[in-house]
C-alpha cells in the first residue's frame, strides 16, 4: 500500500451561522427533513455543529459551505470552506448623545397637557 495513495472522502455540509461569539470558532445549524416512522410526516430536525472560522469573518445569518476535518478541539471537527451568502445583519450603534436625546424626550413626554 505504499505506492497508492488513500483517498479520504470527506463530508460537506451547508448551513447557518447561529453564533459567532468565540475565538476562531462559530455555531453552525444544520436543517434537515426525516420522515416519521409511523406517522410518515417530515420533521424538521437541527444539528449544531462548532465550526473553525480561522479568519474570524463569519457573521450571525450567513450561508456557509464545511466540510469534516480531524479533531481540531473536543468539540470541533469541522472547517470553514467558504461563506455562500452573507446574512444582512447590521451593527447599529447609537451614540451616546443620541441615546441621551431619546430619553430627553421620554421625560417630556408624560402625557400631561
Amino acid at each position: 500500500m505504499s505506492s497508492e495513495t488513500k483517498v479520504l472522502k470527506r463530508k460537506m455540509l451547508t448551513g447557518k451561522v447561529i453564533s459567532n461569539k468565540m475565538d476562531k470558532t462559530v455555531i453552525v445549524a444544520i436543517n434537515r427533513f426525516i420522515k416519521h416512522p409511523l406517522y410518515e410526516k417530515y420533521i424538521r430536525r437541527t444539528t449544531k455543529l462548532m465550526v473553525h472560522d480561522e479568519k474570524k469573518e463569519c457573521n450571525v445569518g450567513d450561508i456557509v459551505l464545511i466540510k469534516e476535518v480531524r479533531p481540531i478541539s473536543k468539540r470541533k471537527n469541522w472547517l470553514l470552506v467558504k461563506i455562500l451568502k452573507k446574512g444582512n445583519q447590521k451593527n447599529i450603534e447609537l451614540k451616546k448623545e443620541e441615546i441621551e436625546l431619546d430619553n430627553r424626550s421620554k421625560k417630556d413626554d408624560t402625557g400631561t397637557n
